[in-house]
């Protein structure tokens, strides 16, 4: 396993943009420190940076400033075949003319280890399920996406691996195959306690296999923490709509002598110290707005959705020139067309700076 630490680490590229060459900045200053063992999820929205930062830890890019270190070493002072890194990508990147065996002993093959692989093969079975024997006689073209990552990750674990890095290895999957494939790979990394980073699109997943959470955007990481904290406090308004399904509401308004009022609520009270007529976004998920039998704010129901599998629906509503989303127990009746009344639950509010998007309540 590795200690792996960047300090302020950036990564230009060269880009035509509307016809004019620019650089663009893919990875932007990023500071941080990933502890022995841990597993590591990188999340953002597509062209964030997430693929080329998971490069520069591997080597496979190098920083226009900053410098990576394994274990306090600098990453550019290690040997590539010392670095004891295993990569799988969102294809699998195994090689078309060749059975699944050789590409997991390539490794061992080049190391003159040969004599290693039965074992190996047998140890990595054990971990990334039964069947991967037959695999291995095989060619990428027979093999399914899911089989095919099971042979990626087999080829990554054949390397005496220090570090993992996985690029949404899932990616191209089907749903069902998807979600066994993150309960293998979860046993893995139990297993196997690497120090891994996982780079996905898919907070299912993120939540599922990863200790910390880095949310990025533009190159720079807006948050770093555990799903709840990201979650529960987000720092900015972009990672409080980026984090959670269904989204946040968001609701415009200002602050008013100790109140935050909006359009369609108001009189919410807030920190006083901010200036009266700053312009503050009230944020609340839906599971923290209430339907009322009196009071509260009348709004149409334009569209209800069931969550079958999650027991709750989740209500479109519409009140004059604003709309937001209310989830309520499975079993209530509702329907599109009615109207009903609704109110925030104060515990649930988090309030923002409207042209910062920084937390300020």
């Amino acid at each position: 396993m590795a200690t792996v630490t960047l300090r302020k680490v950036s990564k230009s590229f060269s880009r035509r943009v509307e016809g004019v060459r620019r650089d663009v900045r893919a990875v932007d200053g990023v500071s941080l420190k990933l502890e022995d063992g841990e597993v590591l999820g990188i999340l953002g929205p597509s062209g964030c940076g997430k693929s080329t930062f998971l490069r520069l830890i591997a080597g496979l890019d190098t920083p226009d400033s900053g410098e990576v270190f394994y274990d306090g070493q600098a990453l550019n002072e290690i040997e590539m075949k010392d670095r004891g890194i295993g990569m799988v990508f969102q294809n699998g990147a195994l090689m078309p003319h060749w059975e699944g065996r050789r590409s997991v002993g390539l490794f061992l093959n080049l190391r003159k280890r040969d004599e290693e692989l039965p074992e190996r093969v047998k140890e990595v079975a054990k971990i990334t399920g039964i069947g991967l024997e037959a695999l291995l006689e095989k060619r990428p073209k027979h093999l399914s996406g899911g089989e095919v990552q099971r042979v990626g990750i087999a080829r990554a674990l054949a390397r005496d691996p220090r570090l993992f890095l996985f690029d949404e290895p899932f990616a191209y999957l089907d749903a069902k195959i998807r979600a066994q494939a993150r309960v293998e790979l979860k046993r893995l990394l139990n297993a196997f306690p690497v120090t891994s980073v996982y780079v996905t699109h898919d907070q299912i997943e993120a939540i599922a296999l990863t200790q910390r959470i880095a949310v990025m955007r533009d190159g720079r990481f807006e948050q770093v923490g555990s799903y709840r904290e990201l979650y529960e406090s987000p720092a900015n308004l972009f990672v409080a709509g980026f984090i959670g399904t269904p989204l946040m509401n968001e609701f415009r308004g200002r602050a008013s002598e100790g109140s935050w009022r909006g359009r369609s609520f108001g009189g919410l009270p807030i920190r006083r110290d901010l200036e009266d007529g700053a312009l503050i976004t009230m944020g609340i998920r839906p599971d923290r707005m209430r339907l009322v039998a009196e009071g509260g704010v009348p709004a149409v129901v334009e569209r209800v959705t069931p969550f079958f599998a999650e027991r709750y629906l989740l209500l479109d509503l519409q009140q004059g020139r604003e709309r937001w989303r209310v989830s309520v127990p499975a079993d209530m009746q509702v329907m599109t067309g009615n109207t009903v009344r609704c109110e925030p639950d104060p515990e649930g509010i988090l309030y923002f700076d409207t042209l910062n998007g920084r937390r300020v309540g």
